[in-house]
């Protein structure tokens, strides 16, 4: 079994709902997954989005979630499970979609990582360098699933 992530409340590649950004609650949508490969220690997420006009924007990071983990709920906290990074917001946790006014529809990734070490060494509100540098040469697996948003 291919490891596979998926985002309730939206087909890969549709529209994000309203709920899960700026516009909305501002709430993390709910994740499953399956098929970490053999050996998987933990997971990281990162949700971003490619399209911003400053460069990629940073939503979302968590690291050092359990190996026995296979999702989460909607509205997570920081410090529900894992360890959370700062988001280009400039909070720990989740922060949705919230694209400037007329820039068109954006893209947003979440990404799944299955890890080879149950705790990356990071510290609490760590930014995505860092992280990115964490996980070299300890990534298993990948899983992704995509949405979009736009705010007109």
């Amino acid at each position: 079994m291919a490891f596979k992530l998926t985002v309730a409340g939206f087909r890969e590649g549709e529209v994000i709902p309203k709920e899960h950004t700026c516009e909305g609650k501002d709430t993390s949508p709910a994740l499953t997954w399956e098929g970490a490969p053999a050996g998987t220690q933990s997971f990281a997420l990162i949700m971003d989005d490619p399209d911003a006009p400053v460069g990629t924007w940073n939503h979302w990071l968590l690291w050092n979630i359990p190996a026995t983990t296979s999702s989460l709920p909607e509205a997570v906290r920081p410090g529900f499970i894992g360890v959370d990074g700062t988001n280009d917001f400039g909070k720990r946790g989740y922060g949705g979609p919230c694209p400037p006014r007329g820039h068109g529809p954006h893209r947003y990734y979440f990404r799944l990582y299955a890890l080879d070490v149950a705790d990356l060494s990071l510290r609490p509100g760590a930014k995505r360098a860092e992280l990115d540098r964490a996980l070299q040469g300890h990534i298993l697996a990948e899983a992704q699933y995509m949405g979009r948003y736009e705010r007109r």
